[in-house]
């Protein structure tokens, strides 16, 4: 189950549930014609539900409710049983799963009601000796108990664009951008950042030029972001807080175009006075820049396309976003 690169978010969630669907296949359809053979009465019903839940460890509870959706056995869960019977279905989000033309569905994931928190549920048809379907039987999975592969999904390198406040794009005509104090130093502090990204293991940073900070993350020390103020980011001894670190070899933007990245920021902060960019984003592993402009809409492109465009295609996209 590798994950292509053409691969969308959505491509590797259906892979999960592709998974998922086949663990159930069998062991659902066993279960259904286990209670065909004993429909319509509660207790009968909650013996094969218990027997077939003991094979489902990752399953919370079974049930089973009629083509009314009105349950007719208890909630079946590991060595108990939590009621349920009589309980009205039909009302549930996994319900719109069901498929006349299939035999095992599986719902999108929702928010249970009294966990609060991500689930599914599976539904089996079961059917009498003519084929007429008599109800069905429900699993419920909370999603973090699944035994999925769960691999990891991969970032894709493509240019998306995401639009941001409709009240701030209304006005990006009637503002002016103001020289903030990362404005006035700003080849000192693109000067201060490359030198952090090339030489100290900074591998992602966020810039933001109106109000004159930075953040940024070091591969040696991920899982914690540091802010820099406009005082570091004007100080070149910031530097010296930062153990020196190779440039990594396994990063997407080579290290001789970091600083034509970051100075195409520059470009792009000062291009206009009603359009410009408010702050911008470059990780040297997946190789996306990501820009956010005055008009509040934010671009994530792969470096090699950023850096083929001009100032001029910007503002003619500014002219065009409102």
């Amino acid at each position: 189950m590798n994950q292509t690169p053409e691969d969308t978010l959505q491509d590797s969630i259906q892979r999960q549930r592709q998974s998922l669907m086949a663990m159930l296949k069998d062991p659902m359809q066993q279960l259904a014609n286990d209670c065909a053979r004993v429909w319509s009465d509660r207790q009968a019903l909650n013996g094969p539900l218990a027997i077939a839940i003991e094979n489902l460890s990752y399953c919370k509870h079974l049930y089973v409710i009629d083509s009314s959706f009105v349950q007719i056995s208890d909630n079946v869960a590991h060595g108990q049983l939590l009621g349920g019977f009589g309980r009205n279905r039909s009302d549930r989000p996994y319900l719109k799963a069901i498929d006349a033309d299939s035999t095992l569905v599986l719902s999108d994931a929702y928010i249970s009601l009294k966990e609060r928190r991500p689930s599914l549920t599976a539904l089996q048809v079961v059917r009498n000796g003519d084929g007429t379907i008599l109800g069905y039987i429900g699993a419920y999975f909370g999603l973090r108990d699944l035994p999925l592969t769960r691999t990891l999904y991969a970032e894709p390198r493509y240019w998306r664009q995401i639009k941001g406040d409709p009240s701030i794009r209304g006005t990006v005509f009637h503002q002016n951008r103001s020289d903030s104090d990362m404005d006035r130093q700003l080849d000192t502090v693109l000067g201060v950042v490359a030198e952090l990204m090339l030489y100290h293991g900074v591998f992602h940073v966020m810039l933001h030029f109106s109000s004159s900070r930075a953040v940024i993350w070091l591969f040696s020390d991920p899982y914690r972001y540091r802010l820099l103020d406009i005082d570091a980011l004007v100080d070149p001894d910031t530097c010296l807080a930062y153990p020196r670190q190779p440039y990594p070899a396994d990063a997407l933007i080579p290290e001789d175009r970091l600083r034509e990245v970051l100075d195409n920021f520059r470009a792009l902060r000062l291009m206009d006075d009603m359009f410009y960019l408010r702050s911008g984003t470059v990780n040297v592993f997946n190789g996306i820049v990501g820009l956010t402009f005055s008009c509040d809409g934010s671009h994530y492109i792969p470096y090699e396309e950023f850096l083929a465009m001009d100032t001029d295609f910007w503002i003619g996209a500014g002219q065009g976003s409102s």
